[in-house]
């Protein structure tokens, strides 16, 4: 097990329905993440700065490499791109977290 954090960008005025939309987040999406090996994700937001803090926990026998190929993670990053700072192809620009600190 391993824990991987980012940041991500949200642009002004799409917090609410960035919010709707992972309320509503597909099951096919959901089963995607969960057999690539990833589980206990949790997204957190900076309302000040509209920057959001993923948090993901890795099963050690993953495969969350191969998850941008996937037509449902392409699809979700299209549905998404309207409110968020994209790369090219619609992923969502990460900035990677560096770990300081952790207590079990």
């Amino acid at each position: 097990m391993s824990a991987h954090a980012f940041r991500m960008q949200l642009k002004p005025g799409t917090v609410e329905e960035y919010r709707r939309r992972h309320d509503e987040i597909w099951p096919e999406l959901a089963e995607l993440l969960s057999a690539a090996g990833i589980y206990d994700y949790s997204i957190f937001l900076d309302e000040e700065t509209l920057a959001l803090f993923a948090v993901l926990k890795l099963r050690d026998e993953n495969n969350r490499d191969a998850l941008p190929e996937h037509p449902i993670m392409k699809r979700w990053w299209d549905y998404m791109a309207p409110l968020m700072e994209v790369e090219p192809g619609n992923r969502p620009r990460e900035w990677p977290l560096v770990p300081l600190f952790h207590l079990d």
